[in-house]
């Protein structure tokens, strides 16, 4: 159920984009997801802060989207947010105990994930941080080079599919770290 909410306001944003237009989809994105959001929390009772902060530069990219009318802004909205991502990866090298993947995974309860050394969760980290850079250069890229309908289409599948095989592969390079009985890489 909570995939729904992530998901459903970008697949009520490739709706209304070819209904209409780029600027009904941003208006339909800015209230889903606020809702979404709210939702989320109302279910959970947790707060969801990768979602939030998605909203939160939905909302600043979509004001000025509108304001200028200039679909740009929403362009670089994945790239701002995936760059701003990896800037707080990299940081958790110097804040808290613990590189934050470290602490992404330690969520999961019942994974014996005393059996990965710190060097590397660093490595793992340091992936993340790469990825979530390549993602946002990416983005950019297809916004620049491609039609605004393909840049939509990008935004919705390309990059959900993106992190969803980068995450399979994390959690199967994790699973094959917990699942042997040595330390090795």
């Amino acid at each position: 159920m909570n995939l729904l909410f992530e998901f459903l306001p970008l697949i009520l944003f490739l709706g209304a984009f070819f209904y209409k237009d780029i600027y009904l989809a941003l208006i339909v994105l800015m209230i889903a997801m606020p809702i979404g959001l709210l939702v989320k929390y109302i279910r959970t009772k947790t707060f969801d802060k990768m979602y939030f902060w998605s909203t939160v530069f939905l909302l600043a990219a979509g004001t000025l989207t509108l304001y200028f009318r200039n679909p740009y802004f929403l362009y670089w909205k994945p790239t701002v947010f995936y760059w701003a991502v990896s800037i707080v990866f990299l940081g958790s090298f110097w804040v808290g105990d613990q590189p934050l993947v470290q602490r992404f995974f330690g969520l999961v309860e019942g994974m014996p994930l005393e059996r990965i050394t710190r060097q590397q969760w660093n490595r793992l980290n340091i992936v993340w941080v790469v990825f979530f850079i390549a993602a946002g250069a990416l983005n950019i890229y297809v916004a620049y080079n491609f039609s605004e309908g393909t840049w939509v289409k990008f935004k919705v599948f390309g990059l959900m599919a993106l992190t969803f095989v980068f995450m399979i592969a994390q959690t199967l390079w994790i699973a094959n770290l917990i699942g042997g009985e040595s330390d090795d890489d």
